[in-house]
């Protein structure tokens, strides 16, 4: 694995996943953090976006897949996320964290948080 890591932290996305029929329709804001796994030296000698990991890209893969798909579990979000970006990015692994903002959850509580890691294979 890679010891190098690029980090696109607290992306936020609004979006109607969920379990019960009032998040599908009422949706709930959602937090994304990606470190992505790479070796940074190639970019860091040339100084040219085509040797690293387009980070613009990786934000519009997460906007793309929570705005247009619809998932119940935090679970799923996660591992599609991490799919997208393995099939899509040159990195050695991903880890993705994804957190539903204010869950309906009885009591208080900021967020529920998955975390994921996967390598390419």
């Amino acid at each position: 694995m890679a010891s190098d890591i690029i980090r696109l932290h607290n992306m936020m996305f609004y979006g109607y996943h969920g379990v019960s029929p009032a998040e599908k329709e009422t949706g709930r804001r959602f937090e994304v953090d990606v470190e992505l796994y790479v070796n940074i030296h190639p970019a860091s000698e040339s100084d040219k976006l085509s040797d690293t990991v387009n980070y613009t890209q990786v934000y519009k893969t997460v906007e793309e897949i929570l705005s247009r798909e619809h998932f119940s579990l935090l679970e799923t979000i996660a591992e599609r996320l991490a799919e997208a970006i393995l099939s899509r990015f040159h990195v050695g692994s991903v880890a993705v964290r994804v957190r539903k903002k204010i869950p309906p959850i009885p009591g208080n509580l900021d967020h529920i948080e998955v975390e994921i890691k996967r390598p390419q294979i």
